[in-house]
């Protein structure tokens, strides 16, 4: 009896304690209530557990909790109001939750979340920056621009005046890698660097990260910049038009079926050449020759997704854009006529196909097909047309470029609140064109028919990664994201293979301060080669092979991170960053020549360090932003500069930016912009040496002269400073909404330089440094107008 009583109590011991450990899981998506646009990195929290979670980069979300009658939820995003949701918590279940969204900025203020700080998060050195504050930036031209709004982050710089590459701790431009849904994108600029290729009506969310990588992201050394599409209204069509200064742009979405279904299409086309056209063609005419000459961009986004079922969604974007510049001639005379014509075009192309499958409530997978490709045509021919009709024509073709076709899979698993499990693999398919002439001559007169093909082979070559990160917190003070991002390269008989540690950590210190930490090693089996200068088309990408090494990096920062009352956020970090195996061209050597690529460049290594100050204001009638960066970065190659090291051109002591919006009303804002930098290292001559003639009669003296450079990049160019300004009107009225908004760039007129130059002058025959500035006050208007 008395053990029947034993097991009894045993029994009911075991029932009690399965009872208390029953754990109930629930997941589905959140979405915007109007749009039903998913909405990435909202925040979910269990306030009786005082744990919560994040969605994904497709608003899928998954919280394990212990069972009870019931769980209250609390789901916060910006610019949404709060929801509290109540759901039966004695079995897992699949819930979607949809936000009401506020009218963000232009109505009412919008009070932060507050459980979701800036110091909770594990990840530093991460920026997030809602894409309704980047299109009230004042722009350039009024063309709202990501990459310009980005140079105004601490850590950040710019290449020069007015061009949209990203400099990131130290870095160069092929070191950030740049994904549009996904995909990466090996041009981000238009004209010449002045404006990139995103287009701000398309998108819907913008993250950088400068630090403290992920384990999930490779491939680069010195940041990510993840761009993410609008996926389409899903239950209304809408639009949005835009006319300005330079260019025009378009904007549709809507359903195809209605909660299932929906599209978006966005178009760019600048139209300066359609303007000039008919005074070109005059000029031409008035000099006794038939012509044109002219230059556009443009950008075509479209994205289509459909959803099979709560478990299966799929999604397919494309990207196309391109710049063309085009000069063409032709003179008559006895009969003949004798032409040229030339084109220098270079764009990108972009596509992705992923799938997304709930395998279980805490598992989730994103499978992924993408394509990506760059590629630069420039086209030079002369010759004469008889009044037979035949020709006589010489032609030059130079192209170069690179493609990828890239498949990934990515899997989500959130066993619990205090673990945020990510796992996947990729491969990427390079084939690389270092660059081809293509020389043709016909001649109908000799009987000449000759083609011939000069330059670098296409070369061929494999990416592969694996990864395995976890976001774990190991008690309520101490978090940490831990991962393994492990790489390999195949190109010709040479494989490069990298195991790459990376560690995020938080820890809460008393009075709300997270004070963080992270390292990481980066790796990256592609290069850029390029000219210290404007970014130009026909900088080259290239693979890494036997003979030209990985490029390498490690990366350690440090810093603290606290939310001041509802509205602020305040983060001060400093980082330390080694990169080994940069390359550069040789002293002498360019870019149109017949030898090997490999020849023309050497490696060497590189370190930047430096203090970034970061105080955000993403909500109220008053947001923006005030940064600053004190930094250091040089750069060391055997084969330059004696072998000595150097500051890089972008070695920038200080750097400031003040950004703020200003809610006047709900019919008008203001924005501004002020922006401080350090002159740009160049190399001058420090002295030269020759032959002295004077000529009495013309006054000046001629010196045949050789230049004796000094250290490379020892000369700084003049501080760069300048305001900008922008205000927007805004009109609602029967569903659409019409802005005017007006501004202008560099408002107080600052000559900054562009470059600067030796001349002589003639009165005083002496030498003189002459600066070149580029844009003075440049006024914008732009016409919106979203139904």
């Amino acid at each position: 009896m008395k053990q029947k009583k034993i097991n009894s109590l045993f029994i009911l011991m075991l029932l009690c304690h399965w009872a208390i450990g029953q754990k109930v899981t629930i997941s589905g998506y959140i979405e915007d209530d109007a749009s039903g646009e998913k909405l990435i990195g909202c925040n979910i929290y269990h306030k009786a557990s005082q744990s919560g979670t994040v969605t994904n980069t497709f608003g899928f979300y998954s919280i394990t909790l212990d069972q009870a009658e019931m769980i209250q939820l609390e789901i916060s995003y910006i610019g949404y109001a709060t929801n509290t949701i109540s759901v039966k918590g004695n079995t897992s279940q699949s819930f979607n939750i949809k936000m009401k969204g506020e009218v963000v900025f232009d109505e009412i203020e919008i009070i932060a979340t507050k459980d979701k700080k800036i110091e909770n998060e594990t990840q530093m050195s991460t920026i997030d920056v809602p894409i309704l504050q980047i299109k009230k930036i004042p722009a350039l031209m009024g063309e709202t621009d990501v990459l310009k709004a980005l140079q105004l982050l601490p850590g950040v710089q710019s290449g020069g005046e007015g061009q949209a590459g990203l400099y990131v701790r130290g870095g160069s431009p092929d070191q950030n890698l740049i994904l549009l849904d996904g995909v990466p994108v090996y041009n981000a600029n238009h004209l010449f660097g002045f404006f990139s290729v995103f287009n701000a009506e398309a998108i819907k969310d913008v993250t950088l990260i400068k630090g403290g990588f992920p384990a999930r992201y490779g491939g680069r050394l010195s940041s990510v910049l993840e761009i993410n599409l609008k996926d389409g209204h899903q239950q209304e069509f809408h639009g949005d038009v835009s006319i300005g200064l330079v260019g025009s742009k378009l904007t549709l979405e809507g359903p195809i079926n209605k909660g299932k279904t929906s599209f978006l299409v966005s178009g760019r086309r600048t139209y300066i050449d359609l303007l000039a056209k008919p005074f070109i063609k005059q000029s031409f005419k008035d000099s006794g020759s038939e012509g044109d000459t002219g230059y556009y961009f443009y950008d075509v986004n479209a994205k289509v997704n459909h959803t099979f079922s709560q478990r299966d969604r799929i999604y397919l974007s494309v990207y196309g854009g391109n710049d063309k510049f085009y000069f063409n001639q032709t003179d008559t005379g006895f009969g003949n006529k004798d032409f040229t014509d030339n084109g220098l075009g270079w764009g990108n192309l972009t596509g992705a196909l992923r799938w997304n499958h709930v395998i279980h409530d805490k598992l989730f997978m994103n499978t992924t097909l993408t394509y990506s490709k760059y590629r630069l045509n420039t086209e030079v021919s002369l010759g004469t047309e008889f009044e037979d009709k035949s020709k006589d024509l010489i032609s030059l073709g130079y192209l170069s470029g690179i493609r990828d076709y890239a498949a990934k899979i990515d899997f989500d698993y959130v066993p619990s609140p205090r673990h945020f499990i990510r796992f996947g693999t990729n491969v990427i398919l390079h084939e690389f064109n270092p660059g081809q002439f293509d020389l043709a001559q016909v001649s109908a007169s000799s009987g000449i028919n000759f083609k011939q093909t000069l330059g670098q082979p296409i070369k061929n070559a494999t990416e592969l990664a694996l990864y395995a990160e976890d976001d774990y917190e190991i008690t309520k003070k101490l978090k940490v994201n831990a991962g393994l991002h492990l790489s390999g390269f195949s190109v010709d008989d040479a494989f490069y293979t990298s195991l790459q540690p990376r560690l995020s950590m938080r820890y809460l210190l008393p009075k709300g301060i997270g004070l963080k930490a992270s390292f990481a090693t980066m790796r990256q089996f592609i290069n850029l080669l390029s000219f210290e200068g404007i970014g130009l088309p026909t900088d080259l990408w290239l693979p890494t092979t036997a003979r030209v090494k990985p490029q390498e990096s490690w990366q350690a920062a440090i810093g603290v991170a606290k939310t001041i009352g509802e509205d602020y956020e305040l983060s001060i970090e400093g980082y330390y960053k080694q990169m080994k195996n940069l390359i550069a061209y040789k002293d002498g050597s360019g870019l149109f020549e017949l030898t090997d690529w490999q020849d023309r460049i050497t490696q060497g290594e590189g370190e930047a360090y430096g203090l970034e100050f970061f105080l955000q204001k993403k909500t109220g009638k008053l947001s923006g932003w005030i940064g600053y960066t004190l930094a250091w970065n040089n750069r060391q190659f055997s084969a330059l500069n004696e072998g000595r090291a150097f500051p890089y051109r972008y070695d920038r002591r200080h750097d400031i930016s003040v950004v703020a919006i200003y809610e006047l009303s709900k019919k008008i804002n203001i924005s501004s912009t002020w922006v401080y930098g350090t002159g740009n290292a160049v190399t001058l001559p420090k002295s030269r040496y020759g032959a002295t003639e004077n000529y009495s009669s013309q006054n000046y003296t001629y010196i045949n002269s050789v230049e004796q450079y000094g250290d490379r990049n020892s000369y700084r160019m003049s501080p760069y400073h300048r305001l900008d300004i922008g205000i927007n009107f805004i009109k609602n009225k029967n569903k659409r909404t019409r802005t005017w908004s007006i501004g202008a760039y560099n408002t107080y007129a600052n000559n900054n330089p562009f470059f600067v130059y030796f001349d002589t002058d003639f009165d005083t025959n002496t030498r003189v440094l002459k600066q070149v500035s580029l844009f003075p006050l440049i006024p914008y208007v732009t016409y919106s107008l979203k139904f």
